[in-house]
């Protein structure tokens, strides 16, 4: 049975906060519920389930817009159009990556200097960035 909550229980069960559920909502994420008579919006266990998709999707590194298409993809035969989704975000994370290997090269040469016996006087990497 779908339980009824909150947004403060809602936000609590899905593991983020209520601003979070708000904005969410202001997104056209999730959607709002009615307002019924006694003044208090109610969320069901699938409200639950598709903050839990945004937030994991999140941690993939998809876009708020790239989430919403994932959503409006959900529950159709369109497995080619996550996929291309899913294949343009590899893409993107890859060359992070290579950038953050570059990065990380560039950085071991500039500390390197710095513990090196045969530096001048100034410092290397402030020098390295300067002349870069």
């Amino acid at each position: 049975m779908d339980e009824k909550m909150t947004i403060g229980r809602l936000a609590a069960a899905a593991g983020v906060n209520v601003e979070t559920v708000r904005f969410y909502q202001r997104s056209g994420l999730i959607d709002e519920p009615m307002r019924p008579h006694d003044g208090y919006r109610t969320y069901g266990d699938g409200d639950i389930r598709r903050i839990r998709f945004i937030k994991r999707a999140q941690l993939l590194g998809f876009t708020l817009d790239e989430i919403s298409s994932l959503l409006r993809l959900e529950g159709s035969l369109a497995c080619n159009g996550t996929r291309e989704l899913a294949i343009r975000k590899l893409a993107m994370v890859e060359s992070k990556l290579t950038d953050l290997h570059a990065m990380k090269t560039a950085l071991e040469g500039m500390v390197a200097q710095c513990d090196s016996e045969e530096r001048s006087e100034g410092c290397p990497i402030i020098q390295a960035l300067i002349d870069d």
